[in-house]
């Protein structure tokens, strides 16, 4: 199985031999890659079954923990960082979750599905239909989605809680860029996801 391009990039900004909690951690493969390649620490925590069971095959420890009703087992700055990857749309609350993973990492890594990439505009735009793309991949009554964002999106609330983005980054398939303020519009549009390093 070929290694998601946004878990190479998170892998990327994780130092050596610090401590990761990956929310929806999925099959537990970028748990599995840093214990091998940078002898992290840390916890997955997913409320499917089946990823449990993929999980504890790559040798990855998990808890099973519904996030919507949030961390509390955890305390202040357990986590040198906390991963949330491409499930912050799916959330009842994401306001609630984005201030868990700050309050119980010391840096916090998130990505989004960009619901504000062109084809998907122009999918609605040009079909009147709620669009399916790779980073988007269900039917809108089996989506999982419940919070449609998009990169423009995310930083104004990053910034409106006044949290620091320390790295941002933009994909379009293999092609990764820089986010920043100038070319956040251009982002906004041509990117299918976003990746953010954020502190309090």
């Amino acid at each position: 199985m070929a290694f998601r391009k946004d878990l190479l990039l998170i892998s990327s900004w994780i130092k050596p031999n610090t401590k990761v909690l990956d929310l929806g951690c999925g099959n537990g493969e970028l748990l599995k890659i840093l214990k091998q390649d940078k002898n992290i620490s840390g916890y997955g925590i997913d409320n499917d079954i089946k990823n449990i069971k993929l999980s504890l095959r790559n040798n990855v420890n998990i808890l099973q923990m519904d996030l919507d009703k949030g961390l509390n087992g955890f305390e202040l700055e357990s986590f040198d960082y906390v991963v949330l990857s491409q499930t912050l749309q799916a959330f009842l609350n994401p306001e609630v979750v984005i201030n868990e993973l700050l309050r119980v990492g010391k840096k916090a890594i998130v990505t989004i599905p960009n619901f504000g990439y062109w084809k998907v505009r122009l999918h609605l735009l040009t079909k009147g239909t709620m669009p399916i793309t790779k980073t988007l991949p269900d039917e809108w009554y089996n989506t999982p989605n419940l919070h449609m964002c998009t990169i423009k999106d995310f930083v104004y609330f990053v910034k409106s809680r006044n949290f620091k983005i320390f790295k941002s980054l933009a994909l379009n398939g293999h092609n990764v860029s820089l986010i920043n303020d100038t070319n956040l519009g251009i982002k906004n549009l041509f990117a299918d996801l976003g990746i953010f390093l954020i502190e309090k």
